[in-house]
Formats: C-alpha cells, sequence, structure tokens
C-alpha cells in the first residue's frame, strides 16, 4: 500500500466518487476525460490493495436509529483484539486506537434501546481486559455521514462536480421503515457500495429490476448514501487526532458549523456529556495538526475547554460491513 501513489487523475477519480460513488465509469470517464477502461483500471488497482473503497451505508436518523460514540478502556495487551472485533461489526466506523493504546474509539449505529443496552451493557463490560466503557449520544452530525468528507475532494471543477452530482434526497419528512429484503440489500452495499444489480439480486432473491427500483427509493428518501473510505496516507494525511471540545451551548452550532468547512474535519458532531462538540480531524503531520488547532479552532467564539488525542491505529474507517487489514476484498466486477 505504500508504494502507492495518487496522481492527478487517481485524485479526480477519487473525487468523482465522493460526488457519487455509483456513478458509472462512462460518467466519470466523460468528465475527467479518459476512457472508461482507464477509469476501471485505476479504480480497480486502489480497490484490490484495499486502500479505497466505495460503501453504502444507511442514514441512522431517516431509518429512526441513533448513533453513540463510546470510548473504550483496555488494557494494552487487549487493545488491537477488541478494537478488530468492534470493526468486525457491521454496526461500527471510525474504530480506531488513540495515544497510550488503552483507549478505542468508535462510533455505533443502535437500533433499539435493547441493541444499544445489549452492546454497552452487557457485550462491552463483560469483555476480558476492558476496564472501562463510556458512550455518548450523537445529537447532530455536521461534518462526515451523508455529507462526506469534502477534504479529500479538491480536484474537479464545479462544472465537473454538477455533471456527476446525483438528484438529492427528497422525500425526507416520514421516517423510513425497512421492507423484507433491505437488510440483504444494505449487507452486500456495505461490503461492495458499487456491487453490480444481478449481485444485488443474488443477494436479495428479488429481480434485478426490483433491486435497481429498491436502491433508488432509498437514495431518494435519504435512508442509503455512499461514502468513500480511503486510507487517508495517500491523500497526504500523516496525522490522524480526536477532539472533544466544550462549547458554550448558544455558540455550539456556529462553532461546529465553522469546523465543518475546515479540510481537516472528516468528522464533527455534537455530542452528549462533558465534551458537547467531537471532531475527527485528518492533517498533513504534526505542525499542521498545530496550525489547525491554534488557527482552525484557536479563533472560534466559545470554546471552553479541547481535549486532543492523536490516532495511532485505525482498525475501521468510514464503515461497511468489513475492516481494513481484516481481510482481502473480493476484486470488483466493474
Amino acid at each position: 500500500m505504500s508504494s502507492l501513489v495518487l496522481d492527478e487523475l487517481d485524485r479526480s477519480i477519487v473525487h468523482a466518487l465522493h460526488v457519487d460513488g455509483r456513478a458509472p465509469f462512462s460518467r466519470i470517464a466523460s468528465v475527467v476525460g479518459v476512457s472508461d477502461q482507464t477509469v476501471a483500471r485505476r479504480y480497480r488497482r486502489l480497490r484490490s490493495t484495499g486502500s479505497l473503497r466505495v460503501i453504502g451505508l444507511p442514514d441512522a436518523r431517516r431509518l429512526g436509529w441513533v448513533e453513540w460514540f463510546v470510548r473504550v478502556q483496555v488494557t494494552p495487551d487487549a487493545a488491537v483484539p477488541v478494537a478488530d472485533a468492534l470493526a468486525r461489526r457491521p454496526d461500527t466506523s471510525w474504530v480506531c486506537l488513540t495515544s497510550g493504546g488503552t483507549q478505542i474509539c468508535c462510533v455505533t449505529r443502535v437500533r433499539s434501546t435493547g441493541k444499544r443496552d445489549a452492546l454497552l451493557l452487557g457485550q462491552l463490560p463483560r469483555t476480558p481486559r476492558v476496564t472501562g466503557v463510556t458512550a455518548h449520544c450523537l445529537l447532530r452530525v455536521f461534518a462526515g455521514g451523508p455529507s462526506g468528507w469534502h477534504g479529500r475532494a479538491d480536484s474537479l471543477t464545479p462544472e465537473q462536480i454538477a455533471a456527476l452530482a446525483p438528484e438529492p434526497p427528497r422525500d425526507r419528512k416520514e421516517r423510513v421503515v425497512l421492507q423484507d429484503g433491505d437488510e440483504q440489500l444494505l449487507t452486500e452495499l456495505a461490503r461492495d457500495g458499487r456491487a453490480t444489480y444481478p449481485d444485488l439480486a443474488k443477494a436479495t432473491g428479488w429481480s434485478e429490476m426490483t433491486a435497481t427500483r429498491r436502491l433508488a427509493q432509498l437514495r431518494q428518501r435519504g435512508a442509503l448514501f455512499f461514502d468513500v473510505d480511503i486510507d487517508p496516507l495517500l491523500l497526504g494525511f500523516e496525522t490522524l487526532a480526536i477532539l472533544w471540545l466544550t462549547v458554550d451551548p448558544a455558540r455550539m452550532r456556529p462553532a461546529a458549523e465553522a469546523l465543518a468547512a475546515h479540510p481537516e474535519v472528516a468528522f464533527a458532531a455534537a455530542t452528549t456529556g462533558p465534551a458537547n462538540l467531537l471532531v475527527f480531524a485528518a492533517c498533513r503531520d504534526v505542525d499542521s495538526l498545530y496550525d489547525f488547532l491554534e488557527r482552525g479552532m484557536g479563533t472560534l467564539p466559545g470554546i471552553r475547554q479541547l481535549e486532543s488525542a492523536p490516532v495511532i491505529r485505525n482498525s475501521k474507517r468510514a464503515g461497511g460491513a468489513q475492516a481494513p487489514g481484516s481481510g482481502t476484498p473480493r476484486p470488483p466486477k466493474r
């Protein structure tokens, strides 16, 4: 993976997938000015090494689910096994170890109170060598999730973006209820967001027409979005950190929206707990992290306290069913 270097065309393809993860290679090729075969070859090269995946993910809010940010304290010898076990769960994202190697952080999507209690009150506290668990509810996501991380996507012009952009979701007032086959559809898309319609039909037992129609419905209603899971090192981000901010409640929204506009911010959310704003930051190096803390955050009004922890190991980035490094992805068919 370290031998891979993204050139300008690679970055354009990544940006195109950021705009629409299921855009046909032919459309991407037309926008960036190369052949279909070139786009397909570049994409397969990145995906076969585990450096990049397109993943389809449910929007928890549209389905009535709740997201939690979980901090798990473990003994040093248990850190990697517990983190990798959490990464293998389909309901987790952003699973990582922070400095010191005894704290695991992750975001988990909880469908019901019973499932929340099973994980937070049952499974994790009883896991051997887990010494403590804290969990805080994500109240509002300002960066990441359906909006993606715009800092990784800066290669296309506004005209190229407009040519690729899918129709925005509509019918967002009512909660979306999953139907028979939707679970299998979401599982397959979490493995490979660009799975072909024949593959989706096989996974769900539907016809290809039904799979096509249902995927479009879930996207149109905002219950399904596509994200790009990419190794930050390929984009030149060598320093990752989690930040917890305590902000005056009246100034939390302006602070969160200002932070979400920074290219370094991959994820930002208002949360319950002692700190009320959570940020995942990706910076070029430690000097860049310092600059971001001083200039990007130090000038924001209302910040009373800041806690930061460098990420020393990623077990899972954006989401999906498979943790990076836990196995070799199956080669894409298109």
